[in-house]
């Protein structure tokens, strides 16, 4: 953890060690579902502050890596939605900010990756035949991925809803 880190979260009554555990076993659940260990560690650390912002200075310092690892798993993790990269005000030193609603946003960006899959996928059933055992298999794939764009675009619909009822609507 930074110096100005673990001095605000003593002033807020945390535990600095404790918010360390948790960082790190967090970031072990997200490897274990298959998310990268360095990013895993970035997002639970980002996830942990109280700020939702960390400086790649902070993020290197608090988790004891080199800035290339910070800069590797940032990408990854502005790649897929998960972070955001801003200006710290007043300086030239990016600032990497998890936001509350970080997984609607990272689930709601997965409806062009679906689309592209479906698509793949109806070509698959047109060039192997949609009679055929691959057809088939193909074909099932494509309904069960269609399937989910639908029921995905109702669940984010009724946590929208769900979400100004548990936290207002003025949440960042």
């Amino acid at each position: 953890m930074t110096t100005d880190e673990t001095a605000q979260e003593a002033g807020a009554g945390r535990d600095g060690e404790a918010v360390s555990r948790f960082v790190e076993h967090f970031a072990s659940q997200l490897v274990e579902a298959g998310m990268p260990r360095m990013p895993s560690r970035i997002f639970a650390a980002l996830l942990a502050s109280d700020s939702g912002a960390l400086t790649s200075a902070e993020l290197g310092e608090q988790l004891r890596v080199s800035p290339a690892a910070v800069s590797g798993a940032v990408r990854y993790l502005t790649q897929q939605h998960m972070v955001a990269r801003e200006r710290e005000p007043g300086t030239r030193r990016d600032l990497f900010r998890v936001h509350s609603n970080q997984w609607y946003e990272a689930l709601g960006n997965r409806d062009g990756v679906l689309k592209r899959w479906e698509n793949a996928l109806r070509d698959g059933v047109a060039n192997l035949g949609a009679d055929s055992p691959a057809g088939r298999r193909l074909s099932e794939t494509l309904a069960f991925f269609e399937f989910v764009e639908i029921e995905l675009a109702g669940m984010m619909d009724r946590w929208r809803v769900r979400r100004e009822e548990l936290f207002g609507k003025d949440v960042t």
